[in-house]
């Protein structure tokens, strides 16, 4: 079975609910996922727009996740798992999650939840690192990616 990445909250190709957006409450999404591939040592998590005006916006960054770790409740960050995992510094300058927040009249945002499962048990990103340093280091560690996309728009 292929990795795979799902959440209750939207289907792929769906639109992203209000409360997981920065005009709602910015919570994030709970997520699952399954099929990791034999020699995952850890996992990571990044969450980027690819829609935006200047390029593309990286919202969330979350690595060092144990392989025995299935799930993101919703509002990962504020619940029982909240010490699952370190995240990063995201566009807006906050190491969190935070939500969709395209320009009005923009018109629909993809948004990118991509779970990569790593051959490594812990990535050399200090806390400090924003975003696109967690992507590039997954990426050299990558074993497997699975990508769930949300759509949202104001």
């Amino acid at each position: 079975m292929p990795l795979s990445l799902i959440s209750p909250a939207f289907a792929d190709g769906a639109p992203i609910p209000l409360k997981y957006s920065r005009d709602g409450d910015n919570l994030s999404p709970e997520l699952r996922w399954s099929g990791l591939p034999d020699g995952t040592r850890s996992l990571a998590l990044v969450v980027e727009d690819p829609d935006a005006p200047r390029g593309t916006f990286y919202h969330w960054g979350v690595y060092n996740v144990a392989p025995d770790v299935d799930r993101f409740p919703e509002s990962v960050e504020t619940g029982p798992l909240k010490h699952v995992a370190p995240v990063v510094v995201n566009d807006f300058g906050n190491a969190r999650y935070d939500g969709p927040e395209p320009p009005h009249g923009h018109g629909v945002h993809h948004y990118h939840f991509r779970l990569y499962a790593l051959d490594a048990p812990s990535l050399p990103v200090p806390r400090t690192a924003d975003v696109r340093q967690l992507r590039r280091e997954a990426e050299k560690h990558a074993l497997a990616v699975a990508e769930l996309v949300g759509t949202y728009e104001r």
